[in-house]
């Protein structure tokens, strides 16, 4: 990591709802982990993509969540060369290493997403997915739904940072051990009202 501060804002689930999000912080990184569409649509995605590369910030990147259905197995082409679609991939930027994993549904039905989960490279500084890790900012209706096999991995691999979203109600950030877990859910539990991103400085 570089010895410089760097400023993460954490955006995620926002549902289709992004142009309402009109005086977002300045950050060094943007981060969307995953859920900007409500319906999967693949106009829902083009207008995501057009407002999200035209946000002001020196970096941004974007992952896909289980609603985003419509990017399952496609290449985006045509983005700004600071905006980062991060599939079961990775990017360095000012040193930091990022690499993100997606939530889509036929992989959780299978063994993909385990192998996903597997294949996170061991000097990754910041993790982005979508589903959270297990026992972490992932309670909701009495049960924990974070992964258990990301949890594990997370924990073999030590990221500084681990951004994720999924379940509404944990909005919010933990520190755990060498890890900064940060839940960006946007849209709150019924969709009703927005929580504020969360702004992170490692």
């Amino acid at each position: 990591m570089p010895t410089n501060s760097i400023n993460f804002l954490h955006i995620s689930d926002t549902h289709s709802q992004h142009r309402q999000l009109t005086q977002l912080p300045d950050a060094d990184i943007l981060i969307h982990s995953g859920d900007f569409t409500m319906n999967g649509s693949e106009q829902e995605a083009i207008d995501f993509m057009n407002w999200f590369c035209d946000l002001p910030y020196p970096h941004k990147i974007f992952i896909c969540g289980n609603h985003d259905a419509c990017l399952y197995g496609s290449k985006i082409d045509g983005l700004d060369k600071n905006v980062h679609y991060l599939c079961n991939s990775g990017v360095v930027i000012d040193g930091v290493k990022f690499y993100g994993v997606p939530m889509f549904m036929e992989d959780c039905i299978s063994d993909r997403q385990s192998r996903n989960y597997a294949a996170v490279p061991t000097n990754t500084d910041v993790l982005i997915t979508h589903c959270p890790p297990y026992g972490i900012l992932d309670f909701d209706d009495e049960l924990n739904y974070g992964s258990t096999e990301l949890l594990a991995r997370i924990k073999e691999i030590k990221p500084r940072l681990h951004l994720f979203g999924h379940i509404h109600k944990q909005h919010g950030v933990k520190e755990d051990g060498p890890t900064i877990f940060s839940n960006g859910s946007i849209m709150n539990e019924d969709y009703t009202n927005f929580n504020l991103p969360n702004l992170i400085e490692i």
